[in-house]
């Protein structure tokens, strides 16, 4: 009887093994792990290739500077596009990965760099700019920026729910000091679109001073928004506290 039951254990045993190595596998399928050196190497050229990109941006620099960037471009450049290629060529499911957020971070931390490589004109060299998402690349290989991407994701339906609570508090705040500021200040606040600024300054309590009320009214209505914007920020300050709490 025994042997029966622990025959009749072993297969559930086995089975949920086997689901944990699937998952796990699968996981590894979307964007496949290398082993540690070859993610440090990783680390310290993408920090290279940053650095080199910002140095790029300054004005009059000797040629040779500029060729020694050019070749640190270009190698960081091979080595990026071999790593895309073998992490698309070692995926279990080549679909998932290009179309997963690391796989199309990838994919942008090379395109500028391979369309507009060489480029000299002031438009392409701002596109190619955008070889600074590079930098996300290193949110692969952290931890603790992995624990806030699944932070974000299991409170994403109430950040969305707050977010459209925000936007509609906004306008609000922006009708109401229209409507309180345009006949004295009708430069300032020259229409509600106009006002949006003033909003979501004093809701965000940044409060840049830049523009404000001068009315008893205003200055009343602009109290009661510097409130009503304390609790929109401690909202999901409190949410993302919540569940770093949890995990």
């Amino acid at each position: 009887m025994s042997s029966n039951k622990s025959t009749q254990e072993n297969p559930d045993e086995n089975s949920g093994h086997n689901n944990g190595e699937e998952r796990d596998f699968k996981k590894k399928g979307q964007s496949y792990k290398f082993s540690t050196p070859i993610e440090i190497a990783l680390q310290i050229v993408i920090i290279i290739s940053l650095i080199a990109i910002s140095i790029s941006t300054i004005p009059s620099l000797s040629p040779d500077t500029i060729r020694i960037i050019s070749f640190i471009e270009l190698i960081t450049l091979i080595i990026f596009i071999t790593e895309y290629c073998a992490r698309l060529y070692l995926s279990h499911s080549k679909k998932d990965y290009i179309f997963s957020f690391w796989g199309i971070i990838d994919f942008l931390a090379i395109a500028p760099a391979i369309i507009f490589f060489g480029a000299n004109s002031q438009v392409i060299r701002t596109i190619r700019l955008l070889r600074l998402i590079r930098i996300f690349k290193l949110g692969r290989y952290s931890t603790a920026l992995q624990r806030l991407q699944d932070g974000f994701r299991d409170i994403l339906p109430e950040l969305i729910v707050f977010l459209s609570l925000a936007t509609i508090v906004i306008f609000m705040a922006a009708t109401g000091i229209y409507f309180f500021e345009h006949n004295v200040q009708p430069e300032t606040f020259s229409s509600i679109p106009a006002s949006l600024w003033w909003a979501l300054s004093t809701l965000t309590t940044v409060g840049y001073g830049d523009i404000y009320p001068i009315t008893i009214g205003g200055k009343l209505f602009t109290a009661v928004i510097l409130f009503i914007g304390l609790g929109l920020v401690a909202v999901p300050a409190g949410l993302i506290a919540s569940t770093f709490t949890k995990n």
